[in-house]
């Protein structure tokens, strides 16, 4: 029934009873979860939220100690190892600055240079110019804050001056994410991820995770997110998190340098939401990204990354089993900034395994993202190897891996709207499948998409996006991308993994039993 039900969406006659059909059997397709309660970007950091960081639960002492057990002495000299890298590294990070984020022109992505390709895989981040026209681009922004403008009611953050708004369904963010050349980006992009031939994966048949959208003005300061990373937290180190898949085992045997963060097949089995906050991600993306709307330099209320990339991954995974010796009062975590920043303070010698692991994980909160600051986390040097994005321009994408450290500009020192659909880029699988199924649904029925802050969302909007308009709008590929049509599994060219993906979706999207 449900095949019938979305294929027969071609014919107008049956549009209104079809669209009655296709919500009610979404539902029943759906696996139960949890409803999320309504909520905006704050209620994914603790920092945003007003959470202070503090020791996590005993249980957490006992698993760091579970985790490097009988390697003790190897993850020692790992940590010492890294921190004399880390040294190396700093000090080429901040000479380059903004250059050292890699840029190519869409128009180059079929034949890729050498040189981009290799300083992407380095620093986890780089600028995609021109994937959509400026003219287009800017233009989708006014028909932005026009639907915005017709619906006042529309929930952002924050709520005096909003800059971050709850929408996911209006015309222009469909449009963006279907993009032939955005779907072109996002697996252009998701190839540089390797994975065995037979796994149940493809990068080349990228799905919508449809994310929200930024018009942050110029003095904003609230909006002020420090260091993170998304895709949890604790769940890094948990077994049933992370661990289920084994991400980051290379570390905890004390061979941090054989850490891939590019590849995939372990990354499958991840349960990264283990406590279900509000915000927190369900989906596998490999990259996060955004689409400028607007033009945008460093300071004018723009993105920040961190290029050390798999170091600094290695170094804050591994910062939870080591204290100073000297340098904070007994039993603390942090000093001063001008403590951590002193080489003496952060010389290897100052630094030991815990003999008894305490329960502290610093900067992670059980459902929220993990966040980062130069006093929990003092030789990545921060406030020097956050990088800003060069200038931007509408019709811009920017991506960065999904391990990477980013933030935002604490003030928007610029002239004119920071304006940024953000849209990650996010291989086929069998669990996104099954979020496509959940994330479907949210839109038939006009809520907020499935990882975000529930309520009515855009149900009672005027000029959302609905079933019915899509293939008109987007086209097939934009439908598939939605999970609104099925994949060809049968198509010339695919591997045995991404065959088999394509028919396991396929099923779990309802096209064939």
């Amino acid at each position: 029934m449900f095949t019938t039900t979305l294929r027969t969406l071609r014919t107008p006659a049956k549009r209104v009873h079809v669209f009655k059909i296709v919500a009610a059997t979404m539902q029943t397709q759906t696996q139960p979860r949890t409803s999320r309660r309504a909520g905006d970007i704050s209620d994914a950091f603790a920092s945003l939220s007003g959470q202070e960081f503090k020791p996590l639960t005993p249980e957490y002492a006992e698993l760091k100690a579970r985790l490097i057990k009988g390697n003790e002495d190897a993850v020692r000299q790992s940590w010492n190892r890294l921190l004399e890298d880390l040294r190396k590294e700093i000090p080429l990070i901040v000479e380059q600055g903004s250059n050292v984020i890699p840029q190519i022109d869409f128009k180059d992505i079929d034949n890729a240079p050498e040189k981009f390709s290799k300083e992407l895989k380095e620093r986890g981040v780089a600028v995609i110019r021109g994937v959509v026209g400026e003219k287009e681009a800017l233009g989708w922004k006014e028909d932005l804050r026009e639907y915005i403008r017709q619906n006042p009611q529309t929930k952002a953050f924050p709520a005096e001056n909003p800059q971050v708004f709850e929408l996911y369904w209006s015309r222009v963010q469909l449009l963006a994410r279907a993009h032939p050349n955005m779907l072109k980006t996002q697996s252009f992009l998701m190839s540089y991820w390797h994975a065995d031939p037979q796994s149940p994966v493809s990068t080349r048949h990228p799905i919508s995770y449809c994310d929200r959208l930024r018009m942050r003005l110029p003095g904003d300061a609230r909006f002020a997110l420090g260091p993170h990373v998304d895709g949890g937290s604790v769940e890094r180190w948990d077994e049933r998190g992370y661990g289920l898949g084994k991400v980051y085992d290379s570390i905890w045997k004390g061979k941090w340098e054989e850490f891939d963060p590019w590849e995939t097949s372990c990354r499958l089995p991840v349960v990264p939401d283990l406590h279900q906050g509000v915000g927190s991600c369900t989906a596998f993306r490999m990259f996060q990204g955004w689409m400028s709307l607007s033009t945008t330099g460093p300071s004018e209320g723009t993105l920040l990354v961190n290029p050390l990339f798999a170091k600094a991954t290695a170094y804050y995974m591994l910062r939870p089993f080591f204290s100073p010796k000297q340098g904070v009062e007994p039993g603390a975590q942090t000093a001063s900034e001008a403590v951590t920043s002193s080489l003496d303070f952060l010389a290897a010698d100052n630094w030991e395994m815990d003999t008894e692991q305490t329960s502290w994980v610093q900067g992670a909160t059980p459902g929220h993202g993990q966040e980062l600051s130069s006093l929990l986390h003092p030789h990545l040097a921060l406030q020097e190897t956050m990088v800003h994005m060069p200038v931007v321009r509408p019709g811009d994408y920017v991506a960065w891996h999904c391990d990477t450290i980013h933030a935002v500009d604490k003030i928007h020192a610029g002239k004119s709207d920071s304006s940024v659909l953000y849209i990650p880029a996010s291989p086929m699988t069998e669990d996104n499948a099954k979020y496509l199924v959940r994330q479907r649904e949210q839109f038939v029925n006009g809520i907020p998409s499935p990882d975000f802050g529930g309520g009515v969302g855009e149900s009672e909007h005027v000029g959302r996006i609905r079933v019915e308009d899509m293939e008109g709008l987007v086209g097939v590929e934009g439908c598939r991308a939605m999970g609104l049509k099925e994949w060809d599994s049968d198509a010339e060219g695919l591997t045995p993994g991404e065959r088999e993906v394509l028919d396991r979706a396929n099923k779990v999207l309802g096209f064939y039993d």
